[in-house]
């Protein structure tokens, strides 16, 4: 069995011949083919490589050149959601020669880039954003008086988020001429849940619903005029009985006109489709395209939700190119811990919105059936729920990625936080991520947490230490997040037995005169070490590692800071509103004027790349604490 179908005799052929999608437009159905296969073997070998969302981009390679062949962009505007499907995309608009930089440090974007191509409409990196933004630029045509379509193209998974359906209301009000593609292979990253994917998962393809209807038409003629009153009645009736066997009576109730479902692997069909509906000009359009997740490798398709996003791997046998030597991941521990703990404790339920995988709580899952929730992506939704559970006494754990949680911050704020609520927020991603880049960096939420009332925040050094602050969170009587980083940690080893942290209270790891090092978190390692090399130049830093990030240690912080006179803050966030912003409150709260250096991101956005190469280029690794200490005391 080939683990990559049907390979072409000539890998690239036709796609070096493609710099536009105007170039498509003169390809015979079968060249079309052709080049789907090697857009195939083109994505799997650059992922192999780079790493990436493998299985999302292969799902929708004939649909993607089918969009570009039938309609006209960049006039006409192409919206992928989320972004993370658009790999074919950027091969077949003009990033073909630079493609194999996919996600390394300044090279093309795993995601739509605005900067990078006109053909890339909108900077996106979180679902189901797609709908609000065509329509809106719908309505910006209409009133210019301008023609073009804007093409919206949407998973499956992304529906379950309630925007999507703020957005298709309105274009329903609204009218106006939209077309929304909802790419449906009932998956998001892990397989769908709640009542929209069952609703949705009532699906027949077009060939199947036009053979049951061949078979029906053959029988009731064969009735002769009794049978050919009865065939008149259904087809005057055809789009109910179609709508019977398929969820279009959904999108007619939100005023959509309704196409499909269609197979998304056959050109040809995708092509038709495409064109009656380019025509069409009377209202928003939903067309249901049915696609295979990681359609054309085999791995893949066996496993969509691990070749979601998959790191370097083998192609031969799909197996990932990782370091066993490396030490186990945060997001493993959590996982891990919140077992342990909910042996421990009946009242402890999980959530995650739609991310089950990615924050580790599949051996929750398996374990605590019963007390554990996928709640699509809808992270609001996963936060007033939480709300809900621990107003009946129980202890609900939130596991969501930071850069997700920044949708929810409403509900945090109103529906947990005013009620001083127990919920505890396992805020995975914290920092920057890597490769994904600008829209899932986590380098916002200590500004965005650090001023809401009775909420505690908590950043562990080490994988040890948030096992002891999980414990601790779910003792406390009030709503708590705790932060940590995306990868390994130290692989310090873990204690046998939780033990409560006081609330508020940081630690001393190292006296010093000449300076104080606060690090936050994952910064507490290379602080250590910065120290050390500062002591062989004869500069005698001290080090506390704060844990609480609210409520900071006002005592120790400012007893410390009056003995060394000077203050260096280091932060795997931005320096607008964060830790830093919060330590100089309190000196000055306290009459400390010192000297003071905030170490962190800039204001801006933090581009793609490594995480040790961005923490190095924002000067809070080792060698830049170093640097600002020199430089503070000089």
């Amino acid at each position: 069995m080939l683990i990559v179908d049907a390979l072409t005799d000539q890998p690239g052929a036709l796609l070096d011949t493609i710099d536009s999608p105007q170039d498509l437009r003169g390809l015979s159905l079968a060249q079309m083919e052709q080049l789907a296969r090697e857009l195939r073997e083109t994505i799997i070998a650059t992922v192999a490589e780079t790493g990436g969302h493998l299985a999302p981009s292969l799902g929708v390679v004939e649909l993607t050149l089918a969009l570009h062949y039938v309609f006209d962009t960049p006039h006409d505007r192409l919206i992928w959601d989320v972004g993370h499907q658009a790999y074919a995309h950027k091969l077949i608009t003009g990033r073909r020669d630079r493609f194999h930089t996919l996600r390394r440090y300044r090279g093309i974007s795993g995601f739509p880039k605005r900067s990078e191509s006109e053909y890339d409409t909108v900077e996106t990196g979180h679902s189901s954003t797609s709908v609000s933004h065509g329509l809106g630029m719908a309505a910006a045509k209409a009133i210019r008086g301008e023609r073009a379509k804007i093409v919206a193209v949407i998973g499956d998974g992304s529906m379950t988020a309630g925007m999507a359906f703020e957005g298709l209301n309105h274009a329903g009000d609204l009218g106006r001429d939209l077309v929304v593609v909802l790419n449906d292979n009932e998956m998001s990253i892990s397989k769908n849940v709640g009542a929209l994917s069952s609703f949705l998962s009532r699906k027949m393809t077009g060939k199947m619903v036009r053979r049951l209807r061949d078979h029906i038409e053959e029988r009731l003629l064969a009735l002769s005029s009794v049978g050919e009153n009865i065939l008149t009645v259904l087809r005057k009736s055809e789009e109910s009985i179609k709508g019977f066997f398929t969820p279009g009576m959904l999108f007619e109730a939100l005023k959509f006109k309704y196409v499909g479902p269609i197979p998304g692997h056959e050109l040809g069909d995708l092509i038709a489709t495409l064109e009656n509906v380019r025509d069409h000009n009377h209202g928003p359009v939903l067309v249901h395209v049915i696609t295979t997740k990681g359609k054309g490798y085999v791995p893949a398709e066996t496993h969509p939700g691990d070749y979601h996003g998959i790191g370097p791997f083998d192609v031969a046998t799909g197996a990932p190119k990782k370091n066993s030597g490396a030490p186990v991941s945060y997001t493993r521990v959590f996982g891990e811990t919140l077992c342990r703990l909910a042996r421990q404790d009946q009242r402890l339920v999980a959530i995650t919105a739609a991310m089950p995988g990615g924050t580790g709580m599949l051996p929750f899952a398996a374990e605590f059936p019963d007390r554990f929730f996928d709640v699509g992506i809808a992270e609001q939704h996963a936060v007033s729920f939480a709300a809900g559970l621990a107003l009946e006494g129980l202890r609900p754990v939130f596991a969501v990625y930071s850069s997700f949680m920044q949708r929810a911050l409403d509900q945090l704020i109103h529906d947990v936080c005013l009620p001083n609520l127990p919920v505890t927020i396992a805020l995975d991603r914290s920092g920057v991520v890597g490769a994904d880049g600008p829209t899932h960096h986590g380098v916002f939420d200590l500004a965005f947490l650090r001023f809401i009332p009775n909420l505690t925040v908590m950043a562990p050094k080490d994988e040890n230490e948030l096992q002891q602050m999980l414990f601790t969170a779910l003792h406390h009587d009030g709503p708590v997040v705790v932060r940590y980083p995306r990868g390994s940690g130290e692989g310090v080893p873990l204690d046998a037995s939780f033990r409560l942290l006081d609330i508020g209270a940081g630690e001393v790891l190292r006296e010093g005169r000449d300076v104080l090092l606060l690090p936050v978190g994952n910064r507490v390692s290379p602080a250590l070490a910065a120290a050390e090399r500062l002591a062989e130049a004869g500069i005698d830093a001290a080090v506390i590692n704060p844990r609480f990030i609210r409520p900071l240690d006002s005592e120790l912080i400012a007893t410390w800071a009056a003995q060394t006179d000077r203050v260096v803050t280091i932060e795997d966030n931005c320096v607008s509103g964060g830790f830093g912003s919060g330590v100089l409150q309190l000196l000055n709260k306290r009459g400390l004027h010192l000297p003071t250096a905030i170490l962190g991101y800039p204001d801006q956005f933090i581009e793609h790349g490594p995480q040790a190469v961005l923490w190095a280029k924002a000067g809070i690794d080792a060698d830049g604490i170093v640097r600002s200490v020199q430089t503070l005391l000089r």
